[in-house]
C-alpha cells in the first residue's frame, strides 16, 4: 500500500477533526509534569486493537510488525490508514537518520507515518545539497552559534540581504536593480520588525547523542543556521544513559519546535493543530508505563 494512494491522501483534515478532542486547557498540557496528558488526539482505538491483536503484517513488504512498518513508513495490515490522523505543518522537515540507528527504534518514522506530504527521512550520507538554500533552512542542533527559534526570521532575512549585496557587487555581473522579492518583505532590519518568515524547511538528526557529530560536522549541513529548542522533558522510555532528562527523542524536538514555531513565528494561540504528530508515540509511552506498573515484561518487550 502506497503512501501516495488515493485511500491514504483523502485523509484530510476534516478526517483530522472527527476524532479530535477539543480541551480547554490545552495550553497547559505543555507545562504539566505529563505532556501528554492532555493532547488533542485521534481516537487510538484502532491501536489499542491492534496491540491486542498482535503483530501484523506489512501489505508492502510481507514484515511482520507492530502498528507500522518502519523499513516501508505505513501502517500494517491490522491498522487501516483511513483511521489514522494525517497533519499538515507549515514547514518542510527533512530528517538525517544516522545509518547506525535502529529502524524499529527510531520515532522518526512517526513523523514520515502523519505528514507523510511534509516529512523526507534520508539516511546518512545520503542527503540532500542545502549550499543554495541556505537562506530558507535551518538545522535544529543546540551549540554555541545557535539561537531561538523566535529569532529565524531576523537571522534568515540577514541571510537574504547579504546574498543580494554579494550578487551585485560581482564584477563579473551587470549591475542593475534588483526588484524586492516576496522573501525580501519579510523583515526590515533596520526596525527589526518580522512580518513572516522566508524558513521553508527545518532539520532534524536522527542518532543517538553520541553518533550526532559524525552528521552535524558533514560539509553540507556546515553554515546552515542552527536553532536550539527550549528546555523540555523527554518522556522517552529509551532514555540514553549518561544524558540529561531534556534530551528528546525525535519525534518530541519535531513536535515542540512547530508549537513553538506555530507561537512565536506565526503568532497564533496554539490549539492542538501538531498533536496529533504524537499519536503513536502518547500510545506506545502508556502503553509502556501501564507495563511496568504491572510488571507486564511481554507488553513491554512487544512495543520494542
Amino acid at each position: 500500500m502506497s503512501l501516495n494512494s488515493p485511500i491514504f491522501l483523502k485523509r484530510s483534515e476534516e478526517n483530522n477533526s472527527k476524532f479530535v478532542e477539543t480541551k480547554q486547557s490545552q495550553t497547559t498540557s505543555i507545562a504539566s509534569e505529563d505532556p501528554l496528558q492532555n493532547l488533542c488526539l485521534a481516537s487510538q482505538e484502532v491501536l489499542q486493537k491492534a496491540q491486542q491483536s498482535g503483530r501484523s503484517k506489512c501489505l508492502k513488504c510481507g514484515g511482520s510488525r507492530m502498528f507500522y512498518c518502519y523499513t516501508c513508513y505505513v501502517p500494517v495490515e491490522n491498522v487501516p490508514i483511513e483511521q489514522i490522523p494525517l497533519v499538515k505543518l507549515p514547514l518542510k522537515i527533512d530528517i538525517i537518520k544516522h545509518p547506525n540507528e535502529t529502524d524499529g527504534k527510531s520515532t522518526a518514522i512517526h513523523a514520515k507515518l502523519l505528514a507523510p506530504e511534509f516529512v523526507n527521512i534520508y539516511t546518512y550520507p545520503c542527503i540532500p545539497e542545502y549550499e543554495e538554500k541556505d537562506h530558507e533552512v535551518a538545522l535544529v542542533f543546540p551549540g554555541p552559534q545557535s539561537i531561538s527559534i523566535k529569532d529565524i526570521s531576523f537571522h534568515l532575512q540577514k541571510r537574504i540581504q547579504n546574498n543580494v549585496r554579494g550578487k551585485n557587487d560581482d564584477p563579473d555581473k551587470p549591475s542593475f536593480k534588483r526588484k524586492r522579492t516576496e522573501e525580501q518583505q519579510f523583515c526590515d532590519l533596520n526596525d527589526g520588525k518580522c512580518k513572516g518568515t522566508p524558513l521553508k524547511k527545518i532539520i532534524f538528526i536522527d542518532s543517538t547523542w553520541n553518533q550526532t557529530n559524525k552528521i552535524f560536522t558533514d560539509e553540507r549541513l556546515q553554515g546552515l543556521l542552527q536553532v536550539e529548542l527550549k528546555t523540555r522533558k523527554t518522556c522517552f522510555w529509551r532514555h540514553q544513559k549518561g544524558k540529561p532528562d531534556t534530551f528528546l527523542s525525535t519525534i518530541e524536538a519535531i513536535y515542540y519546535f512547530l508549537v513553538d514555531y506555530h507561537t512565536d513565528i506565526l503568532k497564533e494561540k496554539y490549539r492542538g493543530q501538531y498533536d496529533n504528530l504524537l499519536f503513536f508515540y502518547s500510545f506506545m509511552y502508556q502503553l509502556i508505563k501501564n507495563a511496568k506498573c504491572s510488571g507486564d515484561k511481554e507488553t513491554a518487550k512487544l512495543t520494542h
